[in-house]
């Protein structure tokens, strides 16, 4: 998917909301330990529900993997229940070099064809660079993450003061466009992101971290946005487990279409003030 179609699917859903896709066996609806396959369709039955709410699906292949041989087929059978016009994100978090990149980025766009990856830039250039030599795919760079020990390593400062998530933020801008770059920022960082955009101020950044984690939407998207508005923010727990009965996904909806009537506002208000 290209950068223009994914601009179209925001304006037209109103919306620039991901669904994480992290399926929890522990986790899901006791009825649906009646079908052949729950995960599947738990994640089927997901989808249905909130394809018309989000623009973005990220499955998280640690819980794919997890299962085994199975769950590489769970995940592909997924992927065929999510439609064309929907950007998906391997939650993968990939980081090697050379070949073994170039392996990693033809399983995911051209075994499951995923529209993007997400990797870790801490080898460098030549662990990212071969992603980016799929035409019409993305790479989704790790720069400031959500979690607490982001503060370990990723603001360390560097020689000009500035912290390294800065650094890979304009380091990364050397490799890859706003076309076929994004950027991970988490939403636990909102008093970081005026500073982010003006590093980065046409890529698209992913923000992971709204619900669950705590992230604060409105805060996010005031600092955030860009004119044509440059972020696709992930939900996974607050969307897929909002439900635990029968009526599972009609409550992963209404926990979706919450944040999609919020982003519609948001959007507006960035269109009437940009």
């Amino acid at each position: 998917m290209t950068r223009q179609e994914l601009f179209a699917q925001i304006r037209l859903k109103q919306s620039f909301l991901c669904i994480g896709i992290d399926p929890e066996p522990s986790k899901l609806p006791p009825h649906l330990l009646e079908y052949k396959n729950p995960v599947l369709e738990f994640n089927r039955a997901i989808i249905e529900a909130t394809a018309d709410l989000c623009v973005a699906y990220k499955p998280n292949l640690a819980f794919f993997e997890a299962l085994g041989p199975v769950g590489w087929q769970i995940l592909a059978d997924t992927m065929s229940h999510i439609p064309a016009d929907i950007f998906t994100i391997a939650d993968a978090k990939r980081g090697d070099i050379g070949n073994t990149s170039r392996l990693y980025a033809k399983a995911f766009f051209e075994q499951f064809h995923f529209d993007a990856v997400t990797v870790a830039p801490y080898m460098g250039e030549d662990s990212v660079v071969p992603f980016l030599d799929f035409p019409g795919k993305w790479v989704v760079l790790l720069a400031l993450t959500s979690n607490a020990g982001s503060r370990d390593f990723q603001f360390t400062p560097q020689e000009d003061g500035r912290p390294l998530y800065e650094k890979v933020l304009r380091k990364a801008q050397n490799w890859g466009t706003s076309d076929n770059l994004m950027f991970v920022v988490g939403a636990t960082h909102p008093e970081q992101f005026a500073a982010i955009r003006a590093s980065a101020p046409h890529h698209f950044l992913l923000v992971p971290g709204v619900g669950a984690q705590g992230g604060d939407l409105s805060a996010i998207s005031a600092h955030g946005m860009n004119k044509e508005c440059g972020l696709l923010v992930n939900s996974s727990r607050g969307v897929l487990y909002a439900g635990r009965g029968r009526d599972f996904a009609e409550k992963a909806r209404e926990a979706a279409l919450a944040l999609q009537q919020e982003m519609a506002a948001l959007l507006n208000k960035n269109l009437a003030t940009g």
